[in-house]
């Protein structure tokens, strides 16, 4: 099965139903929805278009790779509202986006909804404890929702932002959802490479869990800037390896949502770097 997929959120100049067909035009076996304007937030995706999002992907031999639910543009910004808001009436808003974007998931055939670990912390007054226990209420909110769908809630580290490495995301995990098979890891390679993390090493570390792989380049001075497969320095033959080696069979969806002028030629780029890669450690 071919498992390397391609994130609409490159695509913000073009519909989602055209990013879509563009994407399965390229080869990519799965496509990742962002469950924002312009594309499938949850309140635009009634049932009639929905089912017509889904006859278009069994037309293309697509599947639903992920719902990206981390940004939020239609009421806010890339970050805002986020679970660790100040007021709760905002984190509301936050956790009904989440509960739609896994109806939505159900909706469509994904297993998983990508979401920011908490938000920035930079520009509030909290202590990390505080943020992480809103955090964790925010989830635990939106779980029951999880639970009825069998959606899995992918807590994607990033730079900047309350989890940003591998190691902050195994104590948050540990802390308040040890036991919880529904809470893993949306693993970023490039935003794990920012941080100083070996990507390899945490999958084959923390290989029980990650639920989803988003996957760029990142230049040498770990920039947190998404580049296209090859015009940075990560190894992605060592980061298929390591997949391979742990017997992972979900999806990998190249996500490079700054090219939005020039989406389809970096999906087209992307292709051609990692489909190699993927195919020799059996991946793609």
């Amino acid at each position: 099965m071919r498992r390397l997929g391609f994130s609409t959120n490159a695509f913000k100049k073009t519909t989602m139903e055209d990013s879509i067909d563009t994407i399965a035009s390229i080869g990519y076996g799965g496509v990742e929805l962002m469950a924002d304007k312009p594309h499938a937030l949850p309140a635009d995706m009634p049932a009639d278009r929905i089912a017509r999002v889904r006859a278009q992907l069994s037309e293309r031999h697509l599947a639903v790779t992920n719902i990206n639910a981390f940004t939020l543009f239609a009421c806010g910004d890339t970050y805002h509202p986020t679970w660790i808001e100040d007021d709760p009436v905002r984190r509301k808003v936050r956790i009904d986006h989440t509960i739609a974007a896994i109806g939505l998931a159900a909706a469509v055939g994904a297993r998983t909804v990508s979401l920011q670990p908490g938000g920035p912390l930079i520009g509030t007054r909290l202590d990390e404890r505080t943020a992480a226990e809103r955090f964790a209420e925010g989830l635990s909110a939106v779980l029951p929702a999880a639970r009825q769908h069998n959606v899995i809630l992918g807590i994607e580290p990033e730079p900047g932002l309350l989890i940003q490495c591998a190691d902050e995301y195994l104590r948050f995990k540990q802390t308040f959802f040890r036991d919880e098979p529904l809470v893993k890891m949306n693993c970023d390679i490039g935003h794990l490479f920012c941080v100083g993390d070996d990507p390899a090493e945490v999958i084959r570390r923390l290989s029980e869990h990650i639920a989803h792989v988003h996957l760029e380049d990142i230049g040498a001075n770990r920039v947190h800037q998404h580049l296209t497969p090859g015009k940075g320095v990560i190894d992605f033959g060592s980061v298929f390896a390591a997949l391979d080696d742990v017997r992972y069979d979900g999806w990998v969806t190249v996500e490079l949502y700054p090219y939005e002028t020039t989406a389809a030629g970096v999906a087209r780029a992307a292709m051609e770097h990692l489909r190699p890669l993927a195919d020799t450690a059996g991946i793609g």
